[in-house]
């Protein structure tokens, strides 16, 4: 499942929310029914559960291990790139990081 680059943006911003598919996609910058072919297999495999509100259904991680996993992931994947990976950054220097991908 973490093989996915969608998927793996997807998990990393539920972790400590929840989100309706209409807002991870604009998170992630996919479609809707993109993004929910997406949770679809993240549910199946128990990554993903959901709470339903009226007609909207909110999609949170399953459990804190799921969190861990995939912010392990994310700082396994830093290594691989040159310079010193955004986990061992200080704070600010943190912040001025996701500002300059962002602006990207």
């Amino acid at each position: 499942m973490l093989a996915d680059g969608t998927r793996v943006r997807i998990l990393w911003a539920l972790i400590g929310r929840e989100l309706a598919v209409n807002e991870l996609a604009a998170e992630v910058g996919k479609l809707p029914a993109s993004v929910s072919q997406h949770l679809a297999k993240l549910r199946m495999t128990r990554l993903v559960q959901t709470r339903r509100e009226g007609t909207q259904v909110f999609y949170r991680l399953e459990n804190e291990h799921v969190a861990q996993l995939v912010t392990d992931a994310i700082h396994n994947a830093e290594h691989t790139s040159p310079g010193i990976p955004g986990h061992h950054l200080a704070d600010a220097d943190l912040v001025q990081l996701h500002r300059d991908v962002e602006g990207a």
